[in-house]
């Protein structure tokens, strides 16, 4: 009989495996190419349900058929560009803070004690090659904190589109409903579940020992060789598990609108009411219930997901 092959356990992609430094990832929003004028939007993960649906999808095995698929549902409070940024030759040229912010926020981050220039002054094109917008989600209207989460946030089209985008919603609520519709596909950002200390069996996921071995069976047989005369970083050791970034792609959203008179959105386990947008993607999504996520645009899509079609039932 041939030797049992494995593959290594634990990928060097995610590397080291430690607790991220904040919640919400930054994004490399040039590697983005979107419709959408606001290439990403944060949210917060309600829970997780059951949808009855129709499957429209061409060439599906359950095409016409009544399904049963998995649904996150996500609130999407509104929100508001605290400041505007110009970057040149990708590097931070000039910020605009904006003057009225909430009180929540002046805890969290050091505001300017100088009057930065109106966003109405810049004319000029030429002193910059880039516009981000610096913005912070109104989650006291879910119920859930106080503090806002602040994240940047890149934009698409030209120049001039950009320009005129932040002019037109500076300092003003930006609903998720001007920014993605029914039918998008999306990449959620954010950090998985937290399990603490745990050992290399559960971490990296190797096999347990004979049961006559020595030393313990949840451990790897030999922590290496004598020379090097050292642990090296590849052996699976026992350490923190979870509190990861990680990214799960092109989620199709399924339902997206208001949550007013709807009673299906109440009482959710471990989070409560929804009171402002909502939008819900098939599929499941990293992390607990109350976990801040950042939805953007799609880093790349897939055929497979785009075509997917799903006529909704009744949610359950």
């Amino acid at each position: 009989m041939p030797t049992r092959k494995s593959p290594r356990k634990g990928s060097l992609q995610f590397w080291p495996r430690k607790r991220a430094n904040k919640f919400l990832p930054r994004v490399n929003w040039d590697a983005i190419n979107s419709e959408k004028k606001l290439k990403g939007f944060i949210c917060y993960k309600a829970g997780m349900a059951s949808a009855y649906v129709k499957d429209e999808t061409p060439d599906s095995m359950t095409k016409g058929k009544k399904i049963s698929i998995p649904i996150t549902i996500l609130e999407c409070p509104p929100i508001k560009i605290f400041s505007v940024r110009f970057y040149k030759n990708k590097n931070l040229f000039k910020e605009i803070v904006a003057e009225k912010t909430e009180k929540e926020l002046k805890r969290k981050l050091k505001l300017p004690k100088e009057k930065s220039p109106k966003i109405e002054d810049i004319q000029s094109e030429n002193d910059f090659d880039d516009i981000r917008v610096l913005c912070y989600s109104q989650v006291k209207k879910t119920g859930i904190k106080k503090t806002p989460d602040i994240s940047e946030i890149g934009l698409s089209g030209t120049l001039k589109e950009k320009l005129d985008f932040v002019k037109e919603n500076f300092e003003k609520e930006i609903p998720i409903l001007n920014v993605f519709e029914k039918g998008d596909l999306i990449d959620l950002r954010g950090l998985t579940k937290g399990k603490g200390m745990q050992g290399p069996v559960k971490r990296f996921g190797i096999k347990l020992k004979h049961h006559k071995s020595e030393k313990g069976r949840r451990r790897p047989g030999s922590l290496g060789p004598w020379h090097p005369a050292r642990v090296i970083f590849r052996v699976p050791m026992a350490g923190q598990l979870g509190m990861f970034s990680r990214i799960t792609y092109n989620n199709k959203i399924i339902d997206i609108g208001k949550s007013e008179n709807k009673n299906w959105l109440k009482n959710i386990k471990n989070f409560g009411n929804l009171k402002t947008d909502y939008i819900i993607v098939n599929s499941s999504v990293s992390g607990p219930a109350k976990r801040q996520l950042l939805i953007t645009s799609p880093l790349r899509k897939t055929k497979r997901q785009e075509k997917k079609n799903y006529e909704v039932i009744e949610f359950r």
